[in-house]
């Protein structure tokens, strides 16, 4: 369970100057934390700033959410949850944020050990069809807001387990060294 709040890190990343939103940025570590063998904080500020550092209060709190995430993925009780604006934010901008988290984390995914999509063990090729057409979310105004609330809630759920999967999946790929090859984004 993921202890930062979005608007906290969002403004710490627009103090910093980054290159990705909150979600994006989340998204783009989970990615690496998947795919990369000892994948570090620094590593992850050397993708999301353009100086690849933060002042010492960002990165105390970037820190923070960087361990809290790698904590999740690898605790037993699936406590992983994905960095998105709260509810009262409209379904809108939740729905894009869920777009760009995907799009970080099927970076994140390339960025590390998955070179090849079609050499991913288990369901991790489906699952990265799936975020693949979830990146591209968008709410659908023909329907109610009860139905397009329902709808994100579904997703976030289908994400949030995805990662999961893909995280345990990964193991033996994230144990191997990198291999040239095409990167996956």
């Amino acid at each position: 369970m993921i202890q930062a709040n979005y608007a906290d890190i969002q403004r710490v990343l627009t103090d910093e100057r980054a290159l990705a939103d909150a979600a994006e940025a989340h998204g783009t570590l989970t990615g690496c934390l998947c795919a990369a063998l000892g994948y570090r904080f620094e590593d992850w500020l050397l993708e999301i700033l353009p100086e690849g550092r933060a002042q010492p209060l960002a990165a105390a709190t970037l820190r923070e959410l960087y361990s809290e995430t790698s904590g999740a993925l690898r605790a037993p009780d699936m406590d992983f949850d994905l960095l998105l604006p709260e509810d009262a934010q409209s379904i809108d901008a939740r729905a894009a944020a869920l777009a760009q988290w995907c799009q970080g984390f099927l970076y994140g995914l390339g960025s590390g050990a998955v070179r090849d999509a079609a050499s991913l063990p288990g369901d991790v090729g489906e699952i990265v069809r799936d975020l693949t057409e979830i990146s591209r979310v968008g709410v659908d105004i023909a329907q109610t807001e009860e139905s397009n609330e329902s709808a994100y809630a579904e997703l976030v759920e289908f994400v949030r387990v995805s990662v999961q999967v893909v995280f345990e999946e990964l193991e033996p790929v994230r144990d191997q060294p990198s291999s040239p090859g095409a990167p996956l984004h």
